[in-house]
């Protein structure tokens, strides 16, 4: 008979499984510092001798990492995502660019559409807020904010698809954005009618979430990444159009 004898999970692999599930789920984040030993002990209701074999078994799997005076927190798991060299390469490359916003359009337009459909009630409150604070922060002209605010809003969305994977490879992606691998967001928030323009996309988005219309939800987020992709095409020929009137300039200036 295919039945084998249950046995009692030792308290460490109940702390590690739970660590490991909260680390999936995307709700400890990379770099994020862990309580100290007595208040997380304390809050699972474990034995330090437990928790600290725990820990040391999720720091020898890479998850947790311990920094000297600091604590224990969670190890950059996203770090290997992207070499060094390859980063480099997107940096300096167009297609890149394009690419990653095509990228963008279609796996948000589909995180849209689940957090549409399997979003929980909390989840689409904190996209809400979100954008709520997107709003007040456009009303003080404030566009490094709603950038910053941007960036969480839409990452909101992806957590509220409740899809482990996509949350960690969009994350991936964010963190390369954030470091303006790609381009530098607040750029776009700094034309005035631009930032009204992408205010009322995001205002479209958040609206089609929380009316729970998945349809609508996948539309708003591919108006906005085209309109992303209008804005940095137009840039980067102004870019290519100011490089050549310079050239022009110093070529008839008198030597």
């Amino acid at each position: 008979m295919p039945f084998q004898k249950i046995q009692a999970e030792k308290l460490a692999t109940a702390v590690v499984r739970q660590i490991e599930g909260l680390i999936l789920q995307g709700i400890l984040r990379p770099g994020e510092r862990l309580p100290s030993e007595r208040e997380l002990a304390e809050r699972l209701d474990v034995s330090r001798p437990s928790l600290r074999e725990a820990v040391a078994q999720l720091q020898e799997s890479g998850l947790l990492c311990a920094r000297a005076g600091a604590g224990i927190f969670v190890a950059d798991v996203l770090g290997s995502a992207f070499s060094p060299a390859l980063i480099r390469l997107f940096a300096s490359n167009e297609q890149a660019l394009f690419d990653y916003i095509s990228f963008r359009r279609d796996l948000e337009g589909l995180a849209a559409e689940r957090a549409a459909l399997c979003g929980s009630d909390t989840d689409l409150q904190v996209v809400n807020t979100l954008f709520e604070q997107m709003e007040a922060a456009h009303s003080k002209r404030n566009p490094t904010q709603e950038a910053q605010l941007d960036a969480q809003f839409h990452m909101a969305i992806i957590e509220a698809s409740h899809n482990v994977v996509m949350i960690h490879m969009m994350r991936a992606m964010f963190d390369l954005l954030a470091e303006g691998v790609f381009f530098n967001r607040a750029v776009l928030f700094r034309n005035r009618s631009t930032r009204g323009q992408l205010l009322e996309q995001h205002r479209a988005m958040n609206a089609a979430i929380q009316a729970r219309d998945p349809k609508a939800a996948r539309a708003a987020i591919a108006a906005h990444m085209d309109f992303v992709d209008h804005e940095m095409t137009a840039m980067r020929q102004a870019e290519r159009n100011e490089a050549t009137a310079r050239l022009r300039l110093a070529n008839s200036t008198p030597g």
